[in-house]
């Protein structure tokens, strides 16, 4: 099984419009296609940037938060974020990378979503593996969510 999963999706709204609701933490909520997602640590939107970091109150099972930084950043582009787990959970999951690409396209933009979890910590890689195949129909549900979202600001 590869480290990596990618799933795309041509949206018709503009990269601009997908790249806000992407770059800001207290719209991830509406988006998630896990469920898993319950919204920022900090109150109130913001646009992110490089370096930035950020908290997901978080619940699969139980509840429990995450920590974000940013390691990647286009405006309008490409936004990548690493997730970590705070102490001490973070010697045993901590690591995957969340990236998103936009291409604009004749048709809007071509949206990819990858999974990376090479840099996952070591003793976490084999079980986050098994999620591979969950995690995939998720980041599908997600970036049918996104073109829901912007189709429907485009549209009001």
């Amino acid at each position: 099984m590869s480290e990596r999963e990618t799933v795309q999706r041509v949206m018709a709204a503009s990269p601009e419009a997908i790249f806000a609701v992407l770059a800001d933490p207290s719209r991830h909520a509406e988006i998630d296609g896990s469920g898993t997602v319950r919204g920022p640590s900090s109150a109130g939107s913001r646009r992110l940037g490089l370096g930035d970091s950020f908290g997901m109150q978080m619940h699969w099972g139980v509840p429990y938060a995450t920590r974000n930084v940013v390691t990647e950043f286009v405006p309008d582009r490409l936004i990548a974020w690493q997730t970590l787990a705070p102490s001490p959970l973070n010697k045993l999951v901590t690591g995957r990378v969340w990236r998103y690409e936009l291409e604009p396209t004749p048709e809007g933009t071509r949206v990819s979503e990858t999974w990376d979890i090479s840099s996952e910590a070591a003793m976490s890689k084999p079980f986050v593996r098994r999620l591979a195949g969950k995690t995939r129909a998720n980041m599908e549900a997600t970036l049918k969510r996104l073109e829901q979202v912007t189709s429907e600001r485009a549209a009001g």
